[in-house]
């Protein structure tokens, strides 16, 4: 059951007359009739229906109303592509009858932080509360973005910390080659990839490139040490998400939690607690969650796992990453991470342009793919053309914006619409 691929994504939804998003009523309806139609189990919050689930596929709410698919873990490209097309093809024929549609980009592209509907889930109740300590944008990165992501297996320690290592030092490369979301209140916002720049603002305890996977030391109980030290957001007891006020897991351990002293967590208060850090690399349970991309059209939903199973899955591939990144230290990688959201494949790097590294690492990608012997290297073509052309789909829609939309990023709904 080795070599398994997930892969996760997730849309705006908006009203076709207004262009404005969808509230929770409208979402609520959508999923009622999606489980009704297509045979999905419903999840429920109370009265409250805040997702769906069929196998081991699931269909869940972030926090500002964006759908999310969580794909069953599959052996081929072809099966994770062919779920989300499923999944699309679903959600567009019970939307389009409710006057709704999905458009996929990184970032929000017209409406103010006010006018995103909150959907009613305890969790995020807390976690919205704890984030207003940060600023604007950890609010931001919480109820405008979307992004793609990619769960992949490791076979062992050992296995692991070259795959963190060699999926954190590529991160920024990844952010540059999917870069689709230029757009914020209407206007362009100077950047390629805002969500990067935002996700990269929230709270710093729980978000970042982990420069502690590139130290000798490096392994599973680095790993659990960084995730003990991370401030708790909630705990669940009693049907209740209660606030843990930044108390550390290593405080839970030692009973010291205020809102209920002298209870010891269990697995799955751990299991939460994982779920409220977000780096660019996370390690859960058996696997990694790969989540630097910002969310796009069908093609690019393919070509993020595609790319990741190229490089992670293919011993020479990894090999020559590995090699590759051997003198690249964690500053040099933040300092990347932080140029790459407002000059993409346009960043210089030790001397070259990350465009030609990325000429590179799809070379690797190919070759990695083909020798799976699956003719899976075709979801490659998107990023071989961003690739051959410099431009990214962020490019692309500055273009249209600054021409043949007239500077009007209400084309943007229509451009995006899956």
């Amino acid at each position: 059951d080795f070599c398994r691929i997930g892969t996760e994504h997730e849309k705006f939804g908006f009203e076709f007359k207004t262009l404005h998003p969808i509230k929770y009523k409208q979402i609520s309806a959508l999923l009622n009739s999606i489980a009704v139609r297509f045979d999905w189990d419903k999840i429920m919050e109370g009265d409250n229906i805040i997702g769906l689930k069929q196998g081991k596929q699931s269909i869940s709410l972030e926090p500002g109303g964006q759908l999310e698919l969580s794909g069953a873990p599959v052996k081929t490209l072809y099966q994770t592509c062919g779920e989300i097309d499923s999944h699309l093809y679903q959600a567009k024929t019970v939307a389009e009858e409710m006057g709704i549609g999905f458009v996929g980009l990184g970032f929000q592209p017209k409406w103010r932080l006010g006018d995103i509907p909150r959907v009613p889930k305890g969790r995020y109740n807390v976690m919205q509360k704890y984030l207003h300590k940060f600023n604007s944008s950890g609010i931001e990165s919480f109820f405008m973005t979307c992004s793609v992501q990619v769960n992949l297996d490791f076979s062992s320690e050992a296995d692991m910390i070259k795959k963190m290592r060699a999926s954190i030092a590529l991160q920024p490369l990844a952010a540059a080659l999917f870069a689709n979301s230029p757009f914020k209140e209407g206007v362009p916002n100077g950047y390629l990839s805002i969500r990067s720049l935002k996700v990269g603002q929230l709270d710093k305890r729980r978000t970042g490139m982990l420069p502690f996977v590139f130290y000798d030391t490096f392994g599973f109980e680095q790993y659990v040490d960084y995730v003990l030290d991370v401030p708790m957001v909630f705990v669940y007891r009693n049907n209740k998400y209660i606030d843990c006020g930044g108390m550390s897991f290593r405080d839970f351990m030692a009973g010291k939690l205020p809102n209920i002293p002298g209870q010891m967590p269990t697995l799955a208060d751990w299991e939460n607690h994982l779920t409220t850090i977000f780096p660019e690399v996370i390690l859960l349970k058996r696997y990694m969650e790969i989540r630097g991309a910002d969310g796009g059209p069908l093609d690019m939903l393919c070509a993020l796992p595609a790319f990741w199973v190229s490089l992670l899955y293919d011993d020479v591939s990894l090999q020559n990453v590995l090699d590759m990144i051997v003198d690249w230290t964690p500053e040099d990688i933040q300092n990347l991470r932080n140029k790459v959201p407002i000059t993409g494949l346009r960043t210089p790097f030790q001397g070259r342009l990350l465009l030609h590294i990325a000429e590179d690492v799809l070379k690797w990608a190919k070759d990695g793919l083909d020798r799976r012997c699956l003719n899976e290297s075709i979801f490659l073509n998107p990023l071989k053309e961003i690739a051959t052309t410099g431009l990214t789909q962020a490019d692309k829609l500055l273009e249209m914006y600054n021409n043949k939309w007239g500077n009007n990023v209400d084309a943007v709904f229509r451009e995006r619409c899956y």
